[in-house]
Order: structure tokens, then C-alpha cells, then sequence
């Protein structure tokens, strides 16, 4: 019997059901004796559909093996490559396998094997083919060549056998660094070929294997935006109310929004730079100019240079940053406008700021400096006569970095060594606005928790003095005094959490710590005027009453400064009763009250302290003496016999109690007049309307935020009034009832983008109450289906996982300072709301212990049941009593059980939407997504959905650092 070909002798065999040794005559005309047949492993796994039939048969399994146990790796045998050729041609195009996981991942590991025999084989017909044109016969080689390309075209051009591949190569990475090598070979050999249509076939296929690795993280960029009110949000938020956040915590998250939104980088650092921009035109003056100045010329070149390292190359990132400095010369409206306002060229320092970075070129930096330059020329005219010889901001900022890091050098020197040098010091930096400039610089170069920590060291070495005279104790006073005020300043410009220590506990705490945590008003915090703190020891107390009564000044020689400031809440309430009962007249009052303010204003500020607390406690008929008390603390001293700076140190002291007493008059409807600076201390202080529910300015605020399609500093001041005063649950839920409302695609994904700003205010609480309340509620009750249809559905399903990967991404790192003040929730909280059937560990173990319980799981209904509940999160150990893992872990469950109920609706696909943001939106489902809370059978119930039947989708959602999960994936695939 002649047999043609291989592909013929299997089919013939497999009719007329050769015996084995009649198999084993006819194949000698094909095989050598001794060798491998890793394209007869491949077929053998696909034998069943790929090539005979609709049944298996046993006897075809049994010739193949004894094939595929012979050795075969002469090339230069013609008959046996076209046979084998032509059998890959029969299946690499249509591979499927609906057997047991195991043999699923065979299937994987075979084409492995099978592309890299096919690699080996096409190098040698090219080398061959090489070889025949220098001998002049180049026929034979060049059409084997052709053959190999046309096979190898054919396989990778398949999603689905790129995707098998891809697992494979995490089964076996020895088998693809050979794969790798191979490649190696067959380009320098492709390169002296001299036929482009057969190198140019080459090297396509070479481009598709090298995407393998990274075929899940290729993400479409949107060219067609030019705005992204996200990343301006996100920059406006953490300018007005985060200078002090971490550099590192800002650019993850920008990097998250980015990714996310699918921002390219040019448009991505242009946002930004438009944001500070915008923020520093609109900054109310004093403070919070400084703050934003700082934040934009100071901190944002250090967050692009983390930046830079996220992306793929330097010259890319330095190209991609003169790219968005091109883009904003030509908005010069908003440069004219920012130049007007900060007094210079704004854009000039920022140059050279990124220069200095090495985020841009030195020819790069003169370049765009002459345009700016010749565009400023038919500017308006920037310089009055008034202001033409002021400083800008930004020349005082870019200063003042350095003396930050000079200070913090003098302060470490021993200070009993002298104190009168360390005092000329300080007493410099209270003078104008030194002081806010220093500590806005601090801030935005992540030192003013050292700056904190050194005044509170000369703040504890100040409080005693043992045996001195009148001028060291005035130096000790005044270092004291200063130290104080300054630390109050910090506390209430920049949040107490600077000023905290992480580790101290008890009798090591400092006293000012102690002081700010039990005695300072902050808003939010409730005092109890009764606290022990507010009550010494009454022989202290006595005598600090005496002295403030009788004496012409306060005496400062031996003087406890910590004590007096302890005591003088009950020295305060002594002479309230006094003053209330007719003991005390009102001249009485204004000596004692001018003695608290005359030398040290510390004691003025802890007075004021206590009175706030006392006057909350008060009636409305019993409250005036209590703020006459506090008028007359805060009003101006007109004597000569003071310490040294303290007009400077009054200003400071008179805006720490203006702090103060903020929430306690607003509720007392009382007015105090406090030495007026020049600048509003308080720019964002009471911005709610009086009288209107607080719902009605949520919603008409956001409308009009929605409209405008940014949000600005004064909106986001309000949101976060809003979230302080309401809690995040009514918060975040009629803002999503805002969401669900839009019925216009573009209004609806617009809105996405500033809620997901918005709740940056409380990332974390937020995202608790969205997976964990809002979204179950929504997709259980059926009446309200009707709101999750398209476009309102969309936007939730996408808002719901960028607030679930970010809170994600960043839940193990610190909380920044705003969302520290607020309310954590307990975690038994969310225990309770959210019980799971925990797996115990050692039966988990047992159960992944081998292949076939693997199998089991994956294809027996009585264990399927069992563990329809088991995700990657478990084999990776994730805490469970992590209120966000148990949130996630089950809002899984939910959406498994959707996916596997029979009842379709708009619920059913709200949860498709999801699953396809999460793919869209995760370079790869692996270890640390919030993907592994996901059950490893929702992937064989999601592939039913025909949107997300596809290969991509299947390694996307699929934790492929785990056997388990590579399992699980490729016979999600392989049935596809």
C-alpha cells in the first residue's frame, strides 16, 4: 500500500484500523528510529476534535503514542516536515479541548513545544535556503521556508493559541527562554536574506510571539480628549487641603487615574500643569497662596521626577513633558492670567524647576522660554507701580527651601549652649510672612514633620529653668512662647497629625502633644471643660490666681511654663466665678486679662482654649461674660514693658484664636472682632448657606460642578463640609442617586470622573459604603433594576471599580491627613454586615493538594458547590478581617451568584459592565487585584456571556501567578 503523505496514513489507519505493528511498518516511511514528536504531543491532546472525529478512538491514541515516542530532528528530511506541516495546518487555527483542567494545561504546555519546534524548523529552512543560493539551487529550501512561515502566520494569528501560549509560558519559562534564543537565531539568519515579502512575513511573526508576555497590558490611549477633569480634580484637591500628603501617595494615585482613564502622557502632565495653574489664580491671598505656590513650584517637579520612573523610559518621559510644555504656551489666556496674579513669569520658574529635575533638557528649557517670552510681549501689562517692586511668591518660596533645611540645622545644635543666637533666629522668622513661607516649603518638601519635631524639643527643654536670672529667663520665656505658638500655628494650618509622634506613649509623650490633644479646639472635636486636664493641682493653681491678680506683670524667673499653661484653664474658671459673683470688677478683669497676654501669648491661647469649651456647655443667658473674657484676651496690648517680637508674636496668637473660636461663635451667634492682618486667616471657613438643607446644596452644588465640568478649590471645601457634616453613607448615596439620574452618555461618564475626584475627599469610607451597602442593595432589589440600564449603569459599574481599585492599591499605606480626622468605621462593623464561610486553611490545603482535586474542582458538581466560594485572595492568605478584602470578598460572591442565577436583567448586565472595567482598566488580573476576591467559578460562568467569551478576558480576570489559576484559565480557553 502506498501511503502519500502523514496526514493520509492517519486517516487510512484510523478507517481501516490498523493494528499496531501495521502501524509501526507504514510509519518507518516517515520516522527515523529514536526521537520526538512534540507536534504529535499537540495532536494527541486534540485528537478528538481537531483531526477524526466526533469520537474518541483508542486505537488512533495508541498509534500516535507509539510515534510520538521516536526522535525526529533531521530538517533536511522533506517528506516527514510537510507531513508534519500539513498536520499542524489541520488544527492550529481551530484548538479546543473540553476535557479535565490537566489536560487543558497539556494542551497549553504541547503548542509551546510544538512553536518552538516549528521556530527550529523554520531557521533551518532558511539557513538551508541560504546555503542554496549561494550554491545556486535555492528552490527546495525556499518553499520549506514558505510552508514554516505560513504555519507559524497561521498559529499566532489566533488570539486564542497566543492566549494558551502565554500560559504556557508561566508553566515552563525554560521553554520559552528557548523559544527566545530560537528567535534570536532565526533574525540573524532572516537578516541576509535578500526576499523582503518572506523577512517581512518573519519578522511579524516575530513581533506576535515577543507580545505574548505582554498581551494584557496593551490599552488603547484616548487621543480624542483633551480634558481630563479627573487628574485636575485629584491635583486641586491635594493642593487646597493635602500639601503635607505623601509625594509617593499622590503619584500612585495619579499613575491609578492615569492607567485608568487611559490618559497619554503628554495630555496627562498638561492636565496637571493646568490644574496648579488654575489653583494658584484662584487661591485666596495669605496662606493659602503660599500653600499653592509651594505645591506647584516645589512639589510637583519632585512628583513628576517619581513620575518618570513609572513610565518606560527617560527620553520618552523628558520628550513627553516638553511635549505638554508645548501645548500650554498656547494657552495663553491662563499663563497671562497666573502671571498677573503671582507678579512674574510663572511659566519661567516652573522651567527652570524642571530643568533643575532633569525632566527637561537644557535646550529644551531655552526653547520654550523664548516662546513664552515673545508671547508675553503682547501680554497685558503685568507690573502696576505698586507692586513693581514686591517679591513674587514663587522667588520667596524657591528661597526659602533651603533656609528650611539651614533651620533644621540650628535647631539640632545644644540650645543651652545659645539660646539668645537661636532665639534671633526665631524671632526672624515671625516677622511678616516669613513664617508661612518656611512652613509652606516644609510642607511640600516633606519636612515639616522634622520642622514639628524640633520645636517640640525646644518646647520641652523651655518649660523649667533652675537657678537663673532675669534675661535667661526672659530668653526661655520667649523660646517657650515661640515654640508654642508656632506648633498651635502648624496644628491648625496643616493638621494635628504633623505634629503627633507614632511611638511615644505615657510619661514620654511631650507636653505640647498632651496639651494639643486634650485641650486644643479643632474643628470636629468636642472638649469637656471638666476633663482632668482642664484640672490640676489646686496649690498651683491658687498661686498662679494670686499672681495674675496682684502682681503689676507676670514674673518669669523659675517659672514653669508647662504648669501655667495646665493651670490657667482653672485659674480662668476661679475668676469667672469671682467676676460672675461680684468679687471681681470688670478693671480687675482687664489687669488679669492683660497680665495672661503680656509677656507670653501661650498662656493667652490656653486660656481661650478652655472658655471655648467652657462657653459650648453654657445657656444663652450665661454665655456673655464667658466671650467678654475672650474679647478682652484677644484685644491688643498697649504697654512698653513687653518681651522681645511681640507685636509678631500677637499677630500669630491672634490667628490661632480666631481658629479657635470659629465653630463656638457661629453657635453662639456671637461676633468678636479680632486684630484684623490684612488677609482672611479662615478663606474657606462657613461656606454653607444658612437655613437650606444640607441635601439641597449637595445636589446643587454638584449640578453645578457637573455643568461646569471641573471641580474648583471652593466646591471641593464645600463637598468636604458636607461629608464632615452628613457621614459618608448619606454622602456618597445621594451623590450616586445624582449619577443614576443622567440618561446622556456623556453627562453620565463626566459625571464618573468628578465623583471619583470628589470621593477622593474619603477614598477609603467611601469605597466601603459604595461595594458594601450601595451596590448590594441595588442589584438584589428588583425594583430597582430599572436604574442600572444603560447610560446610568455604565458609569456606576465604572465609578464603582476605579473607587475599588484605588482604595485597593493604596488601602495598606497610610491615611492622609483629611481623612484622619473623620470617623473610622469599626471593624466588627463590617464582620457582622458581611459574614463568610471562612475555609479552614488545612482543608484548603487538602483540597489544592494534588491534580485530581484540582480537577474535582473545576469539574465535579458535588465539590463545585463545595467551593464555589474559593478565590485567589484565600491561596494568597489575604487578611479577611480587613473591612475592604470582606467587602470585595463579597461583592464576588454577589456577582458569582448573578452570573449563575437564571433571572437576566438589567442587574445581570450592570455586573457584565463591571467585570469589563475591570479588565479594561487592570494591566493583568494576578496577585494584589481586587480580582482575586473573584470565585474561580465565576470565570466559567462569565465565558458564557458573549462579551466576555473571549481569550483576553478569560487571562484578565484569571490570578495567573496561582497552578490553580492558570487551570482554571486555560479550560476557560480552551472550551472557547
Amino acid at each position: 500500500m502506498k501511503v502519500v503523505n502523514l496526514k493520509q496514513a492517519i486517516l487510512q489507519a484510523w478507517k481501516e484500523r490498523w493494528s499496531d505493528y501495521q502501524w509501526a511498518i507504514n510509519m518507518k516511511k516517515f520516522f527515523p528510529k529514536g526521537a520526538t514528536w512534540d507536534i504529535l504531543n499537540l495532536a494527541d491532546a486534540l485528537l478528538e476534535q481537531a483531526m477524526i472525529g466526533p469520537s474518541p478512538n483508542p486505537l488512533i491514541l495508541s498509534y500516535l503514542k507509539y510515534a510520538i515516542s521516536s526522535q525526529f530532528d533531521d530538517f533536511s528530511r522533506d517528506l516527514c516536515v510537510q507531513a508534519l506541516l500539513d498536520i499542524m495546518d489541520m488544527f492550529c487555527d481551530r484548538l479546543s479541548c473540553h476535557g479535565k483542567a490537566e489536560e487543558c494545561i497539556g494542551l497549553c504546555r504541547a503548542l509551546l513545544s510544538a512553536l518552538h519546534w516549528l521556530l527550529r524548523c523554520t531557521a533551518a529552512s532558511a539557513e538551508r535556503l541560504r546555503e542554496g543560493l549561494e550554491a545556486g539551487t535555492p528552490a527546495a529550501g525556499e518553499k520549506q521556508l514558505a510552508m514554516c512561515l505560513q504555519r507559524l502566520e497561521k498559529t499566532l494569528s489566533s488570539t486564542k493559541n497566543r492566549a494558551l501560549l502565554h500560559i504556557a509560558k508561566l508553566e515552563e519559562a525554560s521553554s520559552w527562554t528557548a523559544i527566545e534564543h530560537s528567535l534570536l537565531k532565526l533574525g540573524e539568519i532572516l537578516a541576509n536574506l535578500s526576499n523582503p515579502q518572506l523577512r517581512s512575513q518573519a519578522e511579524q511573526c516575530s513581533t506576535l510571539i515577543r507580545s505574548i508576555p505582554m498581551m494584557l497590558s496593551v490599552h488603547a490611549e484616548q487621543m480624542n480628549k483633551t480634558g481630563f477633569p479627573t487628574v485636575h480634580a485629584v491635583i486641586l484637591l491635594e493642593g487646597t487641603m493635602n500639601l503635607t500628603g505623601e509625594t509617593q501617595s499622590l503619584v500612585e494615585q495619579l499613575t491609578m487615574v492615569k492607567r485608568m482613564q487611559h490618559i497619554p502622557t503628554p495630555l496627562f502632565v498638561l492636565e496637571i500643569w493646568k490644574a496648579c495653574f488654575v489653583g494658584l489664580i484662584e487661591s485666596p491671598e495669605g496662606t493659602e497662596e503660599l500653600k499653592w505656590t509651594a505645591f506647584t513650584f516645589l512639589k510637583i517637579p519632585q512628583v513628576l521626577v517619581k513620575l518618570k520612573k513609572y513610565s518606560h523610559g527617560d527620553k520618552d518621559f523628558t520628550e513627553d513633558v516638553n511635549c505638554a510644555f508645548e501645548f500650554l504656551l498656547k494657552l495663553t489666556p491662563l499663563l497671562d492670567k497666573a502671571d498677573q496674579r503671582c507678579n512674574c513669569d510663572c511659566t519661567n520658574f516652573l522651567l527652570q524647576e524642571c530643568g533643575k529635575q532633569g525632566l527637561l533638557s537644557e535646550a529644551s528649557v531655552n526653547s520654550l522660554m523664548a516662546k513664552r517670552k515673545a508671547d508675553r510681549e503682547h501680554a497685558p501689562q503685568q507690573k502696576s507701580g505698586e507692586n513693581a517692586n514686591i517679591q513674587p511668591n514663587i522667588q520667596l518660596i524657591l528661597r526659602a527651601e533651603p533656609t528650611v533645611t539651614n533651620i533644621l540645622k540650628t535647631m539640632d545644635a545644644d540650645h543651652s549652649k545659645s539660646p539668645e543666637g537661636l532665639l534671633g533666629v526665631l524671632g526672624h522668622m515671625l516677622s511678616g510672612k516669613s513664617l508661612d513661607l518656611l512652613l509652606a516649603a516644609a510642607a511640600a518638601t516633606g519636612k515639616l514633620k522634622s520642622f514639628a519635631r524640633k520645636f517640640i524639643n525646644l518646647n520641652e527643654f523651655t518649660t523649667y529653668g533652675s537657678e537663673e536670672s532675669t534675661k535667661p529667663a526672659s530668653v526661655r520665656a520667649l523660646l517657650f512662647d515661640i515654640s508654642f505658638l508656632m506648633l498651635c500655628h502648624v496644628a491648625q494650618t496643616y493638621g494635628s497629625e504633623v505634629i503627633l509622634s507614632e511611638s511615644r506613649t505615657g510619661a514620654d509623650v511631650p507636653f505640647f502633644e498632651t496639651w494639643m490633644q486634650t485641650c486644643m479646639p479643632e474643628e470636629g472635636k468636642i472638649l469637656n471643660p471638666d476633663h482632668p486636664c482642664f484640672r490640676p493641682d489646686s496649690t498651683k493653681v491658687e498661686s498662679l490666681v494670686a499672681l495674675l491678680n496682684n502682681s503689676s506683670e507676670m514674673k518669669l524667673v523659675q517659672m514653669k511654663w508647662h504648669e501655667a499653661c495646665l493651670s490657667i484653664s482653672a485659674a480662668i474658671l476661679e475668676i469667672l466665678n469671682a467676676w460672675e459673683n461680684g468679687v471681681l470688677a470688670f478693671e480687675s478683669i482687664q489687669k488679669i486679662t492683660d497680665n495672661i497676654k503680656g509677656k507670653v501669648c501661650s498662656l493667652a491661647v490656653c486660656a481661650v482654649a478652655w472658655l471655648v469649651a467652657h462657653v459650648r456647655m453654657l445657656g444663652l443667658d450665661e454665655r456673655e461674660k464667658s466671650l467678654q473674657m475672650i474679647r478682652q484676651l484677644a484685644g491688643p496690648l498697649f504697654s512698653e514693658n513687653t518681651l522681645q517680637f511681640y507685636n509678631e508674636r500677637v499677630v500669630i496668637m491672634n490667628s490661632i484664636l480666631e481658629r479657635m473660636c470659629a465653630d463656638v461663635l457661629q453657635q453662639t451667634a456671637t461676633q468678636i472682632k479680632f486684630p484684623s492682618t490684612g488677609v482672611d486667616t479662615m478663606p474657606y471657613w462657613n461656606l454653607l448657606p444658612p437655613k437650606r438643607p444640607i441635601k439641597e446644596v449637595l445636589t446643587d452644588i454638584f449640578a453645578k460642578v457637573l455643568e461646569k465640568g471641573w471641580v474648583d478649590s471652593r466646591s471641593i471645601h464645600i463637598f468636604d463640609t458636607l461629608l464632615h457634616m452628613g457621614g459618608v453613607y448619606w454622602f456618597c448615596n445621594n451623590l450616586i442617586k445624582e449619577l443614576l439620574k443622567e440618561t446622556r452618555k456623556e453627562h453620565a461618564l463626566r459625571a464618573v470622573e468628578l465623583l471619583y475626584s470628589i470621593f477622593c475627599l474619603d477614598m477609603q469610607q467611601v469605597t466601603l459604603v459604595l461595594l458594601g451597602h450601595i451596590l448590594p442593595g441595588l442589584l438584589t432589589d428588583s425594583s430597582k433594576w430599572h436604574s442600572l440600564m444603560d447610560p446610568p449603569g455604565t458609569a456606576l459599574a465604572k465609578l464603582a471599580v476605579w473607587c475599588a481599585l484605588s482604595s485597593y492599591s493604596s488601602h495598606k499605606g497610610q491615611a492622609s491627613t483629611r481623612q484622619k480626622k473623620r470617623h473610622r468605621e469599626d471593624i466588627e462593623d463590617y464582620i457582622s454586615l458581611f459574614p463568610l464561610d471562612d475555609v479552614q486553611p488545612s482543608k484548603l490545603m487538602r483540597l489544592l493538594s494534588s491534580n485530581e482535586d484540582d480537577a474535582n474542582i473545576l469539574s465535579s458538581p458535588t465539590d463545585r458547590s463545595m467551593s464555589s466560594s474559593l478565590s485567589a485572595s484565600q491561596l494568597h492568605t489575604v487578611n479577611m478581617r480587613d473591612p475592604l478584602n470582606r467587602v470585595l470578598a463579597n461583592l464576588f460572591l454577589l456577582i458569582s451568584s448573578i452570573l449563575g442565577s437564571r433571572t437576566a436583567g438589567p442587574h445581570t448586565q450592570f455586573v457584565q459592565w463591571f467585570m469589563e472595567e475591570c479588565v479594561d482598566c487592570l494591566e493583568q488580573g494576578g496577585r494584589g487585584s481586587v480580582l482575586q476576591f473573584m470565585p474561580f467559578t465565576t470565570v466559567s460562568e462569565l465565558v458564557k456571556v458573549s462579551a466576555m467569551s473571549s481569550p483576553k478576558v478569560v487571562l484578565a480576570i484569571t490570578d495567573l501567578s496561582l497552578p490553580l489559576g492558570r487551570q482554571v484559565a486555560a479550560k476557560a480557553i480552551a472550551a472557547l
